[in-house]
């Protein structure tokens, strides 16, 4: 069905670029054929497939919408110049989806069916202190998923997980690793601390090197912000500070690439295959 942009449900895909909206209507966008076909083929619920003709080129795209409506999905065709209002991208690829957020606690990444303290493994567990560039986080949740950690906890003042920039930054792993994000810093140690999980942060400054450190008991990896690092109200909570070892001259690492490295340490100590 060809809709227009005053269509009610048009009106209200829009208002999803704006991050009180979304987290008034628990909803985000995602956007391409992948990340699409990742979304109806996940058990995440998706509210609207939204579509255009012209710009879909290859034939994964051109079967999307038959897809959604065979799983019952509401799906809506627009014109170009409405779909490219729509996109976040400068080229897209003519298919985006409407999916629910989904509700996601502390407690269901330690002690939930999510957790892995249900599974009966170590628990691993990644924290984000501050992590404002919307890139950086969807990649150390991408680096989360790869590394099979049990979850992702975002402290109150990082970015948006649902922002579409981070959204994409995670290559679909938004809908295989849990996300609970707006976090109070004392509450989530303290919490952790109470199901006996080592708080480990990430800090240049720390005496003891990554490699030093114990991570195969249950542990949480606490990763800060781009410009100021684990702020110090959480380093004087956490059980542990190390540092990368950097021999050459560069004065830092970025985030994202700090916390995989740390998060391989884990697998690394753990006996990963």
């Amino acid at each position: 069905m060809l809709v227009g942009q005053h269509n009610q449900r048009i009106k209200r895909l829009r208002r999803l670029s704006n991050r009180h909206y979304r987290e008034r209507e628990k909803r985000f966008l995602v956007e391409g054929v992948r990340f699409v076909e990742e979304a109806l083929s996940s058990t995440w619920a998706v509210e609207t497939l939204i579509y255009c003709p012209s710009i879909l080129s290859n034939r994964r795209g051109e079967a999307l919408p038959e897809v959604a409506k065979a799983k019952g999905i509401p799906v809506l065709e627009v014109e170009e110049a409405l779909f490219k209002e729509l996109a976040g991208t400068q080229t897209p690829q003519g298919v985006l989806a409407e999916i629910r957020q989904r509700p996601t606690t502390l407690e269901d990444l330690v002690t939930g069916e999510l957790g892995d303290l249900a599974a009966g493994k170590p628990a691993l567990l990644v924290v984000v202190d501050g992590v404002q560039d919307p890139g950086n986080l969807g990649t150390i949740v991408r680096s989360a998923d790869a590394a099979g950690a049990g979850g992702v906890a975002i402290l109150k003042g990082a970015a948006d997980i649902y922002n579409p920039k981070a959204l994409r930054a995670t290559m679909g792993s938004i809908f295989h690793v849990p996300v609970t994000q707006g976090l109070s810093a004392a509450g989530m140690i303290a919490y952790l601390k109470m199901h006996k999980i080592k708080t480990v942060a990430g800090d240049p400054r720390a005496q003891k090197v990554l490699y030093e450190c114990d991570l195969t008991i249950p542990s949480a990896i606490v990763a800060g912000s781009e410009a100021a690092g684990v702020g110090d109200d959480i380093l004087d909570l956490v059980d542990e500070r190390v540092r990368i070892p950097m021999p050459g001259r560069a004065e830092s690492l970025n985030v994202a690439i700090s916390a995989a490295i740390i998060l391989y340490e884990v697998l690394r100590q753990r006996g990963a295959r």
